[in-house]
């Protein structure tokens, strides 16, 4: 008689699937658990946060230089605007200053051809009142001698001067300039003998209507130290530029004189200007000078009074012309 076999199939079924779950969560385990050095782990998650915090720092000093640099640039932005304006601002002061200039230079062009008109017609005059014949022996414009080939200034550039009477000496200058339309050479030195273009020291400098205008544009910030006394000015002049057979004419421009004698530097001037016999000086002497020190009501200043008496007899002993002007207007 056989046995007969239990069936145990549900059994057996149920047991692998509790092997399958157990495995199953132990293969989770180890998934979700970390692996590996724990110590190795910690230093990673350090090192990264460290980074991380170094890159946060770096955007914030990044954030913070742009928005620095937004104000610096919005800042050159509105310089850059006012230079512009500026800008146009010289343009259009420039173009008024060139089209005045203009104006000026057309009215000079004209009043110089009714200057010219007016003179040939007192010479017709003066010709048909003298006769053909006559000869003008100085060439006078407005009692000044115009008939030398060299000029030469020696300004005061004392303060006095400088404060009160430099835009009348500039006037002055171009008046004298105005005699004489063109020359062989010109120099310009103060009462010291210093010269106001060093470069051209002891030399001629050449006529020009561009040099002309530098002459007087330099008089704007040439202020070397002055005593107040021509006496060096005109004999620096008479000593260096005189040669035989050139006329020359000196003009001194002052308001005083500091010096203590007249008869002394009249007495000096006469001795290096001497005169051959039967001829004149070497060079002329002219001279302006200028009321600073003559108070509206008052009474002039000692020293003015002195400068006007010395250059009026250096005038006339030289050959030249003395002139008082009356205003500084």
């Amino acid at each position: 008689m056989k046995r007969q076999r239990r069936e145990l199939q549900e059994a057996s079924l149920s047991f692998l699937d509790v092997i399958s779950c157990g495995f199953g969560a132990i293969v989770l385990l180890l998934v979700i658990a970390k692996v590996g050095d724990p110590s190795a782990l910690e230093e990673a998650e350090k090192q990264l946060l460290g980074s991380v915090k170094e890159y946060q720092e770096r955007l914030f000093d990044i954030r913070g230089e742009a928005v620095i640099l937004d104000k610096r640039l919005k800042s050159r932005k509105e310089q850059l605007s006012d230079l512009k304006e500026r800008i146009a601002r010289l343009k259009a002061k420039l173009a008024s200053v060139a089209k005045q200039s203009n104006q000026l230079s057309q009215s000079q062009s004209r009043e110089k051809e009714q200057l010219q008109l007016v003179m040939q017609v007192l010479s017709e005059e003066m010709e048909r009142l003298l006769g053909p014949e006559f000869q003008q022996k100085n060439q006078l414009i407005g009692g000044i001698p115009a008939d030398s080939d060299y000029i030469i200034f020696v300004i005061d550039t004392s303060g006095s001067m400088q404060v009160a009477a430099w835009e009348k000496v500039k006037k002055e200058m171009l008046n004298i300039l105005d005699i004489y339309p063109e020359v062989k050479g010109i120099q310009v030195l103060n009462d010291m003998g210093q010269y106001m273009f060093s470069g051209e020291k002891g030399r001629w400098i050449k006529d020009s209507p561009k040099m002309r205008k530098n002459i007087i544009e330099q008089l704007e910030t040439w202020a070397p130290f002055s005593n107040s006394s021509p006496v060096e000015g005109i004999n620096a002049a008479i000593r260096t530029f005189y040669r035989p057979g050139r006329k020359i004419s000196i003009y001194t421009l002052g308001d005083d004189f500091q010096g203590r004698s007249i008869r002394q530097v009249v007495k000096v001037v006469d001795k290096l200007n001497k005169a051959s016999r039967g001829k004149n000086r070497l060079v002329r002497v002219h001279a302006i000078g200028f009321p600073v020190h003559f108070p509206p009501g008052g009474t002039p200043s000692a020293s003015a009074i002195k400068f006007a008496n010395l250059m009026r007899e250096l005038s006339y002993n030289n050959g030249g012309t003395f002139i008082g002007l009356n205003s500084l207007n």
